[in-house]
């Protein structure tokens, strides 16, 4: 009688152990993921700061230094300045639309479809490289960096539609 209920504490103290190891680790598993969140959140946050950022001081360098611009827009492309300021704008507008979550969705597919727009721009550069813009003296290997940047900054936005 004695190894029955020996035998069945012994279980029960096994089963005891058992189920606090796995409350344990699905404590440590809901604080780890809180925390994973947590870091992704905030990683989020400063990279949507930083895109923000970007666009915004790109659109506004539209305005400001507009003929480095117009210089890289292919000649087969009309009204290059008109396109130039058209193309400040939506920086900026887009940059100003992914601030807020409930217009980031559209802000985000309108940066990846004017980064789309922009790639004649970049490929002409390619083919014209190596060329002055401005201070800037644009190398093939800095053309095919800026081409190749595209797909990057695409990705960056659509991680920011939601």
């Amino acid at each position: 009688m004695s190894i029955i209920c020996q035998t069945g504490v012994f279980r029960m103290v096994i089963n005891n152990a058992f189920s606090a190891i796995k409350f344990r680790i699905f404590i440590n598993s809901l604080v780890n993921q809180s925390i994973e969140q947590l870091k992704m959140r905030i990683l989020k946050n400063f990279s949507l700061v930083i895109l923000v950022l970007g666009y915004l001081l790109a659109g506004i360098n539209h305005f400001v230094h507009p003929d480095g611009y117009i210089r890289i827009i292919p000649s087969y492309i009309p009204a290059p300045v008109a396109l130039n300021y058209l193309a400040g704008f939506f920086e900026i507008a887009f940059s100003l639309l992914m601030i807020r979550p409930k217009t980031r969705k559209v802000a985000s597919w309108g940066i990846i479809l004017m980064l789309s727009a922009f790639l004649p721009v970049h490929i002409s550069m390619l083919i014209n490289a190596p060329l002055q813009i401005g201070s800037l003296m644009v190398t093939p290997t800095i053309a095919w960096v800026r081409l190749f940047l595209q797909p990057v900054l695409m990705l960056w936005a659509w991680w920011h539609r939601k």
